[in-house]
């Protein structure tokens, strides 16, 4: 067989063409989707008090600045240098931006100098965020009728070994002064003479402080990693788990703390006073006080009930019953425990009859106490928690608090896997606060547009 031998071909690569960006992003593809069903120009107003008209050179669109970063964290692209290559590379992301294939996407360091200059200290990534919301609401994509809550944590740019030990204060909680009033109201109606009120001292506890990022807090909890992180407070409506809050805190703050803060300031701000009907919280946040507000709000609570914790008692709390018309408890043995007294924390005490005791047969797994009395404590608030228990049992209640894992813990699973929620890669509440919200907006985003685009297919 004789061999035929062909010139080698011209390389394409160095072939010029004549080529419409338009005509080579995919028709379905979700930077198209978002470009067709959110207009970005509400960007304008919200950033324009940091801008001068007449100083300084040209700055880059704010539009195209913003749309970039929404593509680094739509993407989960980690860095601002990585995104610079990434744009530059990808003309998905050009035709989004509008550059031409010619031009140069903007420079890296331009996207720090703003995010840490221009915007440091301003409200501008908050109020893009609330802006989507509203956007989402709209579009009756935000029912405001469920509100589901939780935090999920962010390990912090700090080696967990790298610390010092301080004495910090424990601030009382914003209701001391609701539940003293309480203890006083409680006590007069007992005949009780009513408690000196101590100075308010503050209560001192040590803690671990990062020596590398000091706004992050140590965090220890059962069944979560061990070290310094944030946590972010996150709320999702039921209905198209479009997210209407993110709060971030040091990872040591317990998730009751900031609920009902962060629960108002979503009432006020998107007006769902008249839509309100129910929350879904988990275990963490069965508290009295949230217990009691949520109620008061006339809001149906689900919320996660806690175990019964182990106490040098023998028998637990819920094998005694409480009669309300009587005020007093009643053990296994049909003996009533009456009321005593209220203590400065809430709680009232009911004690057993010694002599009825000391005979009882189940004495010795009842109480260890010598004098063979046995105590309960029941919070002022008490039967709050339990009417909110009563709803996390019922069918509706469980039908509420089934929606978490279709709802908040795919929505942190989202975040984490696919927009780079998982870790931070800068140091500091307020750039930790500004990834989760850039994070929740990329989020919101892409829900908005890819239902629209559903519609309108």
């Amino acid at each position: 067989m004789t061999a035929v031998f062909r010139s080698t071909p011209k390389d394409p690569q160095l072939d010029y063409e004549l080529v419409c960006i338009d005509l080579m992003v995919p028709q379905n593809h979700l930077l198209r989707q978002i470009a067709a069903h959110i207009d970005f120009s509400f960007i304008l107003d919200i950033v324009r008090p940091f801008y001068s008209e007449n100083h300084g050179r040209p700055s880059i669109d704010p539009i195209l600045f913003f749309k970039m970063m929404f593509i680094g964290y739509l993407y989960g692209i980690r860095s601002e240098r990585q995104l610079e290559q990434e744009v530059n590379l990808n003309i998905a992301y050009r035709w989004f931006l509008g550059l031409g294939l010619s031009q140069k996407a903007p420079d890296h360091t331009t996207i720090s100098w703003n995010r840490r200059t221009r915007f440091k200290d301003t409200t501008v990534f908050q109020d893009i965020f609330d802006e989507i919301v509203r956007l989402a609401i709209e579009h009756r994509m935000v029912g405001g009728r469920v509100l589901i809550t939780d935090s999920t944590h962010i390990k912090a740019k700090a080696n967990k070994n790298k610390y010092t030990i301080q004495t910090v204060e424990h601030t009382p909680y914003e209701y001391t002064q609701e539940l003293d009033k309480a203890v006083d109201e409680d006590r007069e109606q007992h005949g009780k003479k009513q408690l000196e009120r101590k100075e308010e001292v503050n209560e001192t506890k040590q803690i671990k402080v990062s020596t590398t990022d000091p706004d992050s807090g140590y965090m220890m909890r059962k069944g979560k990693p061990e070290g310094f992180f944030y946590l972010d407070h996150r709320t999702v409506d039921h209905k198209f788990n479009i997210i209407t809050d993110v709060h971030v805190t040091k990872g040591n703050v317990n998730d009751s703390v900031v609920y009902l803060e962060r629960l108002q300031h979503q009432i006020q701000k998107f007006g769902f006073e008249t839509t309100l009907e129910a929350v879904a919280l988990d275990n963490g946040y069965f508290t009295p006080h949230i217990c009691k507000e949520t109620l008061e709000m006339k809001i149906y609570p689900v919320i996660a009930g806690r175990s019964t914790p182990s106490t040098s008692e023998g028998l637990s709390k819920d094998k005694f019953i409480f009669n309300e018309e009587k005020n007093v408890y009643i053990c296994p043995k049909g003996q009533e425990l009456t009321y005593s007294t209220t203590n400065r924390q809430g709680y009232r005490e009911y004690t057993s009859d010694a002599k009825q005791c000391k005979n009882c047969p189940l004495l010795s797994t009842c109480t260890t106490a010598k004098n063979y009395v046995r105590k309960i404590q029941r919070h002022l608030w008490e039967s709050f928690k339990e009417r909110v228990a009563r709803n996390k049992k019922s069918i509706s209640g469980k039908k509420l608090y089934r929606l978490r894992c279709q709802t908040i813990e795919r929505s942190f699973a989202d975040a984490k896997e696919l927009h780079g929620l998982r870790c931070s890669q800068l140091q500091g509440q307020a750039n930790v606060q500004e990834k989760a919200l850039m994070t929740a907006i990329a989020q919101n985003v892409k829900k908005i547009a890819r239902q629209l685009a559903k519609h309108a297919s």
